[in-house]
């Protein structure tokens, strides 16, 4: 990467790129060739690659989504330096309400509320004294409000996924490209502690060069998909009838393309994708929910385990999985693995860092070492600036304050974003890629340049330089 002063002690190989066809790519994002089967531009549209955010002395903030997801984010958007919340909106008025009861209970200002009717967000979007817009809805409303928020001039946090349809997922990069706004996906773990360290770790070579990763979502969800309260109307068990996809591997899934430096040098080329057969959800229901309830009627069509294989342009293999149905303890799998080591997250050792890993020549016998030293010596400047507030103001371990903190960070201090709607495309795109290739047998299926060719050029990204919140 270019900000990496030199290679690391423990190697020469370098960072995580392989040489050749990435070398002989380096060059501007408007030179690079279009890649096939990607839509032309229109006319006047440009790349949104490495370009910043406007500076804004305050960054004032829209929410959308008010259930448990974007309640609870309120908190965090509010305790960011220079961060307000200037509206809050959801379907449901008394959501609104409680919302900015909170926020004026903990000492904010108190934010304008919007409610009442499904289309309460659109006019909450045609003020002029919002910046940026996080959405926290169900998924099958992310891409109308995240589009609808782009062409009002704002810029947008979605949470997972930004889309479920390729076409809206092509329609987002178009539209961020023609109102100069950023659409960023709010992917939280990409800021993980660990996440962060083994990205880091990648790109100083410890590694040697990178071959295969593994990421996921493997959350026991069972008794909050059948809770008459968690999922509003039930939305996210809803999916489960609808479709058999990968629906959310994102968590896992982007720390591993991070570290691979996808769209920044490699990119995702094809995907085939298995499934097993749907049993959990209707297990447990049998065991655990009484008849009459609303549930019995409903048919589970998604497998337990949706797993992805995907292959990159440098002869990378990720594996993504997917699994909410099934009983077990909580993973985002976060496994890295190269010529000179391996690291594996939610490996259940007795260590703070709760991963483990084997790296040469550090380590031998065939024995696994604790990642705690290694996540000491490679803690990113982010978790060694913010680490303490962002445990005590976000959830998750502190990763919802990090990336709340760097995002009102980059749009104050007029910086590049972290993630760019292209890494949000790409890493989103498993859900309807997925449908795609179980429909035909677990066959390959191309997986969409979102870039248009610019993938070949080295960027930094979640590997920034370390810098400071401008002052109020």
């Amino acid at each position: 990467m270019p900000e990496h002063a030199a290679v690391s002690r423990r190697t020469l190989m370098g960072g995580a790129l392989a040489s050749g066809a990435v070398v002989a790519g380096l060059g501007s994002p408007a030179a690079a060739a279009p890649s096939e089967g990607a839509p032309a531009r229109r006319p006047g549209q440009r790349s949104m690659i490495g370009v910043p955010f406007q500076e804004h002395p305050t960054v004032r903030v829209g929410l959308v989504g008010l259930g448990n997801r974007g309640h609870g984010m309120a908190s965090g958007w509010a305790a960011v330096p220079g961060c307000t919340v200037r509206a809050v909106c959801d379907i449901r008025s008394e959501r609104a309400r409680r919302t900015a009861d909170k926020l004026v209970a903990e000492g904010r200002p108190r934010p304008v509320e919007y409610g009442g009717s499904a289309d309460a967000y659109s006019r909450m979007l045609r003020r002029d004294d919002i910046d940026l817009v996080y959405i926290a809805t169900p998924w099958e409303f992310h891409y109308e409000q995240g589009r609808a928020a782009l062409l009002a001039g704002k810029h947008v946090l979605v949470e997972l996924p930004v889309a479920t349809e390729l076409k809206e997922l092509w329609d987002l990069v178009d539209t961020s490209e023609r109102t100069r706004r950023h659409l960023i996906l709010s992917e939280n773990c990409s800021y993980g502690r660990n996440e962060l360290a083994m990205l880091k770790m990648a790109h100083d070579g410890l590694f040697g060069e990178v071959t295969n990763g593994h990421g996921g979502y493997l959350h026991d969800l069972r008794a909050l998909l059948f809770s008459d309260t968690y999922y509003t109307d039930a939305w996210r068990r809803l999916w489960h009838t609808r479709s058999t996809a990968s629906f959310y591997p994102m968590h896992g899934l982007a720390p591993i393309a991070a570290a691979m430096d996808i769209n920044r040098g490699d990119r995702m080329t094809t995907l085939r994708a298995t499934s097993t057969e749907p049993r959990g959800l209707a297990d447990y229901r049998g065991r655990f929910v009484p008849e009459g309830h609303p549930s019995w009627r409903e048919t589970y069509i998604n497998g337990d385990l949706v797993t992805c294989l995907i292959d990159t342009a440098q002869g990378r293999v990720i594996r993504a999985e997917h699994d909410v149905s099934s009983p077990r303890p909580y993973s985002r799998i976060n496994s890295l693995a190269g010529s000179r080591g391996i690291f594996e997250d939610y490996a259940g050792v007795d260590s703070a860092g709760g991963g483990r890993v084997y790296l040469e020549p550090d380590h031998g016998g065939h024995t696994w070492r604790a990642f705690d030293a290694y996540r000491k010596e490679f803690d990113h400047w982010l978790w060694l600036k913010i680490g303490d507030d962002a445990e005590n103001n976000g959830g998750h371990g502190g990763m919802d304050y990090v990336l709340q903190w760097r995002t009102v960070q980059q749009m104050r201090a007029g910086l590049v974003p972290d993630i760019d709607v292209y890494d949000s495309a790409v890493w989103c795109s498993p859900v309807p890629l997925s449908v795609k290739s179980l429909a035909a047998g677990g066959r390959p299926v191309a997986v969409p340049d979102f870039t248009r060719g610019a993938w070949v050029n080295r960027r930094t990204g979640l590997d920034s330089r370390p810098g400071e919140m401008p002052p109020l």
